[in-house]
């Protein structure tokens, strides 16, 4: 079987770091970033890419949907 390897695409702009996310992530992949948006929220960030199986946990649960998922097999 193929491993595949994930990765995410959150749009700054529209996250309102809610962290729900974070919580739903199986393997510790997503933090708030310490940065903030032009909103003032502290936005969602890949912090051990590396980590990432592209299970999209993350999407689904994502209430303002602004979390993109790609998976890819290697």
């Amino acid at each position: 079987m193929a491993k595949v390897k994930g990765t995410i695409v959150v749009d700054k702009e529209r996250c309102k770091g809610c962290g729900v996310c974070i919580g739903e992530c199986p393997h510790d992949v997503l933090a708030l970033h310490k940065e903030v948006n032009s909103c003032g929220y502290h936005y969602l960030h890949m912090k051990n890419p590396g980590n990432c199986i592209g299970c999209a946990n993350c999407g689904l649960i994502c209430p303002d949907t602004c979390i993109t998922i790609y998976r890819v097999k290697v």
